[in-house]
């Protein structure tokens, strides 16, 4: 299984995005402060760089991303936004939304040890893509690990409006499909749609 490993400070300056995005509140890069860097890109490499942006910010490689914008372009409606959607109900995302976990990467991490349970069966695919009215779950026995337990008091996670949690029980639910304003990242998926249709 092919795992995303880039450094985040890093990548983080270099697409401009706030490390709060990646679930860090304080990471910072020191390397290169006030480097030289190119005044002028060129609209490809604007489209690249966002495309990458994307791909950084949920965790995931290129053939599965160009697999999403495939999908995306055979559902009705915005492409981009079809995209967007697509990525958004990833259940390591949605792991990481309600609050199980303080960064993508460790939702990935959470999903593959097998702690997640979708509608009471055990799901250990990342990728795996949530429905309406899915219940996301700890597994009995997780319940009990300290990372876990302390969600009860509350997270600090802002559920979005299309999730619900239940702290109490530490469990989830997909009340709607996520809309574009749902996002919590400035991006301009137009351009992505252009690099692909090229």
């Amino acid at each position: 299984m092919a795992v995303n490993k880039q450094p985040i400070a890093k990548k983080c300056r270099s697409f401009e995005v706030s490390p709060a995005v990646m679930g860090y509140g304080n990471k910072k890069s020191t390397r290169n402060p006030g480097g030289q860097r190119r005044k002028k890109v060129s609209e490809y490499g604007a489209q690249l760089k966002e495309k990458q942006k994307v791909k950084f910010i949920y965790g995931i490689l290129e053939k599965q991303f160009h697999a999403y914008y495939l999908r995306a372009a055979n559902m009705r409606g915005i492409t981009g936004d079809n995209m967007l959607r697509l990525l958004e109900l990833r259940l390591d995302n949605v792991v990481y939304r309600l609050g199980l976990a303080k960064t993508r990467r460790q939702a990935r991490q959470i999903v593959v040890h097998g702690h997640i349970r979708v509608n009471g069966q055990k799901v250990d695919v990342p990728s795996y893509q949530v429905k309406v009215e899915d219940v996301i779950s700890l597994r009995k026995r997780s319940e009990e690990i300290e990372m876990f337990k302390g969600l009860r008091e509350g997270t600090t996670a802002v559920t979005p409006k299309w999730l619900s949690f239940d702290a109490q029980n530490l469990c989830g639910k997909v009340v709607a499909l996520p809309a574009r304003e749902d996002i919590d990242f400035e991006v301009q998926e137009h351009m992505i749609i252009e690099h692909y249709s090229r």
